[in-house]
């Protein structure tokens, strides 16, 4: 097995990439990898191991075994499960799978993720991209491929794991009424490739046809678009607060005033009419999927 400089191994059967970076301005992400970072190496004192020992025991670099002690890498699931049964912990390292799990992800992705697993009416207007909680991870991997400047593929992965644990707002109960307004060009696009774009016209039939979701599509010949703004994002809570957001309003920070929040549902609202209906949006996105 050869470690290389950044602490992940390559040969002998070891994985790639076995941990993720952390993110030095998550102060919370920090303080848990930190935390479980110090019990992984007190279970390895304990069990009268060194560092290298321990790597060799579970597959990966003395190197990254270091970097997770230090809480300067986040371990992956595997990592933990393998250091338990080798140190003996009796569980209690696999454990704290459930402390990372939410860590690995982007901050402002976990504090979106929070909101959206509260509301209960989601409202989201998307001109350049469809909408993450739309798309398909073909699609998801091939828009962050493009992006500039380059996602590593530590990056890539967990952005996109990231954006798939979010789907879990369709499986709610009760169900969130969502409602998407999305750009035709952004279903034109040829994002991926003709291949990952057939997916994600199918994934959008699919969505577009569960009784709690409302998919809209605004034609581009449209003279008259009150969303040239920008996206727009509302979440609406079981209290009767909310939450939105507008590149084209606020300076694009989230806002909960009710004047401030009252425009953009303004704005909402004159999109969905301009609009195709769900009906015809649907009819549509099988139109473009026939001529694909």
């Amino acid at each position: 097995m050869t470690v290389v400089g950044d602490g992940t191994e390559q040969g002998d059967g070891a994985a790639d990439e076995p941990g993720w970076e952390v993110d030095p301005d998550d102060e919370s992400g920090v303080a848990v990898v930190a935390a479980v970072g110090r019990q992984i190496r007190a279970w390895r004192e304990a069990a009268g191991l060194r560092a290298g020992e321990l790597g060799a025991a579970i597959g990966y670099g003395e190197d990254l075994v270091y970097k997770v002690e230090g809480g300067r890498r986040i371990p992956r699931p595997e990592f933990l499960d393998r250091t338990d049964e080798v140190v003996g912990a009796g569980g209690k390292l696999a454990a704290m799978k459930r402390d990372v799990a939410e860590v690995r992800y982007p901050k402002k992705v976990r504090d979106l993720a929070k909101l959206e697993a509260k509301a209960v009416q989601v409202e989201a207007y998307h001109h350049h991209n469809i909408n993450g909680l739309l798309q398909t991870e073909g699609h998801m991997r091939a828009l962050f491929a493009s992006w500039l400047p380059a996602y590593t593929l530590d990056e890539t992965e967990r952005v996109v794991a990231a954006r798939l644990a979010r789907r879990s707002l369709f499986d709610r109960d009760p169900l969130p009424s969502l409602s998407f307004v999305q750009e035709e060009v952004t279903l034109r696009r040829p994002v991926g490739g003709a291949a990952v774009r057939r997916g994600q016209l199918e994934r959008l039939l699919e969505v577009g046809g569960l009784r709690n979701v409302s998919i809209q599509v605004m034609p581009t010949h449209r003279e008259e678009h009150p969303g040239t703004g920008g996206l727009i994002e509302v979440l609406k809570f079981p209290d009767g607060s909310a939450v939105g957001r507008s590149e084209g309003a606020f300076s694009g920070r989230p806002v909960s005033d009710p004047k401030q929040l009252r425009i953009l549902e303004l704005r909402y609202g004159m999109i969905r009419a301009q609009a195709l209906s769900p009906r015809e949006s649907l009819a549509f996105i099988e139109q473009l999927l026939g001529e694909s």
